[in-house]
């Protein structure tokens, strides 16, 4: 029953974690935006207590079935595992390995280190669901986007316009990288050893490993029954069972199932230690039991939307003007304090609190977010204004945001939030540089906050520029995103450190 309860379970929370960040539409955030806000970490620093209290009481009393069910890195690795070819065969391809415990908690306090250091970077390149956040955005989405757009080419042919295309871009070269290569590691591990990588290196695996020690419920040898065969040993993926002492190694057992699933002499148990001894004293005389085959229980485990990674899908299109000219890509500047969402308070602890997983970069329906390229802040999101800007009307990226480095925020709120400040560039205005009238800035500034003025004090019939109005700007980045300026705009937005009320 273990293992037929746990792979439905598992298949639910992967396909529904992996849909929120493939999804482009806002949908599946109103239905399984509460998945995201059950990952551990993501919990501790968002100080949910709630949530916290109740993975630890479940590792308690169950073990690691958090690993196994709703950690969707870890059922990447079972779906990985499974596809294996001599993973399908009864006598299983796992063996028995020593805990390197000095590499676990090394790796632990590491990414502890990094938390409090404020090393963002690291801090995301080993965070579970971090990474599986970015191998779904940056690998999984694409291919979902392309047939997306198939779709809707196919839609708009027969004059059905249910469908429409969206723009298939990446969004960070290093992040991309780095994601590639993530998977390419993981998938490696999972392939040769199963959960090779829950148990060495993941530190949220370390922190409920150690918790499983004492959990009430425990996969447990019946030493009379155990014939040594070894298939428990050899369907362990977590290599945690050691047939000849018949012993498991509880801070690594995930409690898949699976060496319950293959013991043909009824000689594990997962129950209560002493529950499992008196039971085992009280029928010490009685006739043991017909071995049981039942080898229909094994499921088939769905990966094929990891079958392999997907290509680099940069548009090749050219933007052009009524086709006549193209029109140049724009150029973000060279910020000097980077821009954060509105509702996360300040960079100091947007920062301190984003693990990376990138949901909120996925999520934004006007490609402002982006993974950053800084050093100390690498994968972690940054906002630009190249490909759109932050209409006050959405507040998605703080409805998505799990560990509470974006704060829900709501949109009367957020339209007084100043998240920087615009910044007139004079040298690439086109009133001065082409001697055309222009006020874009000016007539799509949601707040007022620039009025155009002549150039000239003294001639009011000089060419008329944008004059700022820093009190009421909000930083949403209108002005910048809709300058018709290229490469660089003539208007920029800085960034503040922390967050004003206008």
């Amino acid at each position: 029953m273990l293992h037929k309860i746990r792979i439905p379970l598992a298949l639910f929370a992967f396909v529904a974690i992996t849909w929120l960040f493939v999804d482009f539409t806002g949908s599946a955030q109103h239905y399984f935006g509460w998945l995201a806000k059950l990952q551990f970490l993501p919990a501790v620093l968002a100080l949910n207590v709630l949530v916290v209290v109740a993975l630890v009481v479940l590792t308690l009393i169950f073990g690691r079935i958090y690993c196994s069910v709703i950690c969707p890195l870890g059922v990447m690795q079972d779906c990985i595992a499974h596809l294996h070819p001599r993973g399908k065969k009864k006598s299983g391809r796992y063996s028995f390995s020593a805990e390197r415990r000095w590499l676990r908690y090394g790796v632990l306090v590491v990414f502890v280190i990094a938390l409090v250091a404020g090393v963002g970077s690291l801090a995301a390149l080993l965070a579970p669901y971090s990474s599986y956040g970015r191998i779904a955005s940056n690998l999984m989405k694409p291919i979902w986007l392309a047939g997306n757009n198939w779709l809707a080419t196919r839609s708009e042919a027969t004059g059905n316009y249910d469908f429409y295309a969206v723009d298939i871009w990446i969004r960070s070269m290093p992040t991309f990288i780095i994601t590639v290569l993530t998977f390419i590691i993981i998938g490696v591990l999972a392939w040769r050893g199963g959960r090779t990588y829950c148990n060495t290196i993941c530190p949220v695996g370390t922190v409920l490993g150690f918790l499983s020690r004492y959990s009430f419920f425990r996969v447990n040898f019946d030493t009379e029954k155990c014939r040594s065969c070894s298939k428990c040993a050899n369907a362990c993926k977590a290599s945690c069972i050691d047939f000849k002492s018949m012993t498991v190694d509880y801070s690594r057992c995930v409690v898949c199932g699976d060496c319950l699933d293959q013991c043909s002499f009824g000689a594990l148990k997962y129950d209560i230690p002493r529950l499992h001894n008196r039971a085992k004293q009280a029928n010490a005389t009685a006739t043991p039991a017909a071995p049981v085959n039942d080898e229909g229980r094994r499921a088939f485990l769905i990966g094929t939307s990891l079958a392999a990674t997907t290509a680099a899908l940069a548009q090749a299109k050219l933007k052009t003007d009524g086709g006549l000219a193209e029109i140049e890509d724009k150029v973000a500047p060279e910020r000097q304090t980077p821009l954060t969402p509105p509702g996360s308070l300040s960079a100091r602890h947007f920062f301190q609190h984003c693990t990376g997983c990138q949901l909120c970069v996925a999520q934004c329906p006007n490609d402002v977010l982006r993974p950053s390229t800084g050093l100390l802040t690498l994968m972690q999101p940054q906002m630009s204004y190249e490909r759109g800007y932050c209409r006050l009307e959405c507040t998605r990226c703080s409805d998505v945001c799990p560990t509470g480095a974006i704060r829900p925020i709501t949109r009367e709120d957020k339209a007084s939030t100043q998240i920087g400040h615009a910044v007139w560039l004079k040298d690439n205005c086109l009133p001065l540089t082409d001697g055309v009238d222009c006020d874009n800035c000016a007539r799509h500034c949601p707040v007022g906050a620039i009025t155009m003025v002549p150039s000239d004090p003294d001639d009011e019939l000089s060419s008329y520029v944008p004059a700022i109005n820093e009190s009421r700007c909000i930083g949403c980045g209108a002005c910048e995103n809709l300058c018709p300026a290229r490469p660089f705009s003539a208007i920029y937005v800085e960034g503040h450190e922390v967050h004003r009320e206008v």
